[in-house]
């Protein structure tokens, strides 16, 4: 038999002297034994009261039961607020606790430090906030703690990519490999390597593979790193002889302590413009040109020195060799201009790309003006062929040599001259020719190349925000952007991250897991997401048991 709809089952307000109850967030509450009746009926209350309480207040008249409901509500209340004060500080000590573990991972300092932070945080507690001592006594940073905040935080930044890659046109990957500490390769591949290439069990071949299972009808486009390819191309040139030249000179004024202060000395006796020379070393790309010009313009200073030191300069002072370290230097200083602007976070593939084209034309216009013996933009060649004769220097020779080194470039970046078209459809959409565009973006392209407003716009925010206002009217011209803009021009990124796992596990800390590893990693080079602490913390639970706390 079905329930009356009539029935009434909203709380009085005689039920509260009556039976010593409230009504508490639409549930009655015994203001007694703070008991919940589920459902507001008068039976279940009055059997409540009369099974538990009846014995004890059955004395009291109304005069009296209603200043016992009153004392017994002020006191709930109280009750209510120190439990949400509780929960409140409980809830700030963890989300604190998160705080702290993520600025610890971001630091690259070990778990373990942080319960000697608390112990300091305490005392200082002491003489500035004694009142306080037990809000900060609450915050939990042991070792065990801090690294579960830190696998949290992680975790935490992943879901968020995950969930944000569900509305992703396209992405990269941007993929290198590097040891840690312990001799662990971190990462999954090394760009341009068998691992990285490898058809079967490299990870293209992998992503191939999956893709082909997944039946994804997306295109898979790969190509190695740009300063990589620009590094390797220099080794085109074929002057280790005169690198290893210097770097034996170097090494023997720099590796001895005595050595090095004795030079340092004899520059400033000479009253040199420079007072030493740096090391360099293979890993540091930049410093071989910083290198070969501190040493070229200290040449004469160098072979003083070392004939002082009874060495023979016999080679240093050739002809053939100063005219090859003069060349040497020039070019390294080219490629370290380029090098660093292809460097840098956010650096566009187009961009990059542009300026690679740039160096190669540059090459084909130093080869010319080399031929003509006019090495105008090779300041060190210009000095050495002052203090020699003209016929001795080898500009033949060093015009051949930047030919080798542009059809290096040419090659190296071919699959990069694959992809041209696509490039100039983002830095310059309204400068390609429709008909060699795609044919699924060509009727785009025309509405976008007529639009003057698009074209405006274009020109006011440049190629790489442009793309944000075409619009849904145009989705091929959309995707294709999308894809382009995606699209990492190095590994860049690759490297920071390794800088920051060389500091992160050093010697002293191989004991550190993979997982925390990827964990700490992935917190310090987070940057447009941040972790959902508020989130975290309302899942945990905070228990105070004193400088080692735990959750």
């Amino acid at each position: 038999m079905a329930k009356r709809k009539a029935e009434n089952r909203s709380f009085l307000d005689k039920w509260e002297a009556e039976y010593l109850f409230t009504y508490v967030k639409d549930k009655p509450v015994c203001l007694v034994c703070g008991v919940n009746v589920a459902v507001s009926k008068e039976y279940n209350i009055r059997r409540h009261y009369e099974t538990k309480h009846h014995d004890k207040y059955k004395d009291l008249d109304m005069t009296q039961r209603s200043q016992k409901v009153e004392e017994m509500k002020i006191s709930l209340v109280s009750q209510q607020n120190m439990f949400k004060k509780a929960t409140s500080q409980s809830e700030a000590a963890v989300k604190a606790s998160y705080i702290v573990a993520a600025e610890i991972a971001k630091s690259a300092r070990p778990f373990n430090e942080e319960e000697f932070m608390k112990k300091c945080m305490m005392k200082v507690c002491d003489l500035v906030c004694p009142e306080k001592k037990q809000a900060f006594s609450n915050v939990s940073l042991s070792r065990n703690t801090v690294a579960d905040r830190t696998c949290d935080l992680a975790t935490n930044l992943y879901d968020q990519l995950m969930e944000k890659g569900k509305d992703f046109v396209a992405f990269s990957l941007a993929v290198d490999e590097s040891c840690d500490a312990s001799d662990t390769a971190q990462l999954s591949a090394t760009d341009g390597a068998p691992a990285m290439c490898g058809k079967k069990s490299g990870l293209v071949g992998m992503v191939q593979e999956k893709m082909r299972e997944e039946n994804c009808a997306g295109e898979l486009t790969v190509y190695h790193c740009i300063i990589h390819q620009e590094a390797l191309c220099a080794k085109a040139l074929k002057m280790e002889h005169v690198m290893t030249t210097v770097t034996q000179v170097v090494n023997f004024i720099r590796a001895k302590g005595l050595n090095h202060r004795q030079f340092k000395s004899f520059l400033e006796e000479c009253g040199s413009e420079y007072a030493d020379v740096p090391y360099h070393t293979e890993v540091r790309w930049l410093s071989r040109g910083k290198v070969l010009n501190r040493c070229f313009e200290l040449r004469e200073e160098i072979c003083q020195f070392l004939e002082t030191k009874g060495k023979d300069t016999a080679e240093l002072r050739e002809q053939k060799f100063l005219c090859e370290l003069a060349f040497l230097c020039d070019i390294s200083s080219h490629l370290d201009a380029l090098n660093l602007q292809l460097q840098g976070r956010g650096r566009i593939i187009t961009d990059m790309y542009a300026a690679v084209r740039a160096f190669k034309t540059k090459l084909c216009l130093w080869e010319n003006q080399m031929l003509q013996g006019n090495p105008c933009h090779f300041p060190c060649c210009q000095s050495i062929k002052a203090q020699i004769s003209t016929a001795v220097f080898p500009c033949a020779q060093f015009a051949e040599k930047l030919s080798v080194l542009a059809a290096e470039f040419s090659r190296r970046f071919a699959d990069f001259d694959a992809q041209k078209c696509k490039f100039e459809l983002l830095s310059n959409p309204f400068a390609v020719d429709v008909e060699n565009a795609p044919t699924n973006i060509q009727m785009e392209l025309i509405e976008l190349q007529c639009n003057d407003t698009l074209k405006s716009k274009y020109e006011a925010v440049g190629a790489a925000q442009f793309p944000r206002f075409i619009p849904d009217t145009m989705p091929q011209l959309r995707t294709q952007a999308a894809q382009m803009l995606s699209m990492f021009g190095s590994t860049y990124l690759c490297e920071q991250l390794f800088s920051s796992m060389k500091m992160t596990k050093t010697t002293h800390r191989r004991r550190l897991t993979d997982e925390h590893l990827r964990s700490i990693l992935r917190i310090s080079s987070a940057q447009s997401l941040s972790p959902d602490i508020d989130e975290l913390a309302s899942k945990k639970r905070c228990q105070v048991s004193g400088l080692g706390t735990s959750d």
